[in-house]
């Protein structure tokens, strides 16, 4: 388990410094996209490590994470 953590502290300490990287007016944007990967993975470990199959609530709430944060994304903004 302490590998774990040292895994998680390492790919924490990845994510800000590549949101360091981001223009700032675009960092919001970034963090969305984050927060949408953020739901699928945990729903991912609820099923592979904690063997809970989620449902299609869980399923259906984490797709539309993914979508809002596509829009975030994708869409057109103002310059």
């Amino acid at each position: 388990m302490p590998t774990l953590a040292i895994y998680a502290g390492a790919a924490l300490a990845v994510f800000a410094w590549l949101l360091t990287l981001v223009d700032t007016t675009q960092a919001g944007r970034a963090y969305a996209a984050y927060g949408g990967i953020y739901i699928v993975s945990a729903l991912l470990w609820l099923w592979a490590v904690e063997g809970v199959w989620p449902d299609r609530w869980d399923v259906g709430g984490a797709a539309l994470c993914l979508a809002g944060a596509a829009v975030t994304l994708l869409g057109p903004h103002r310059a």
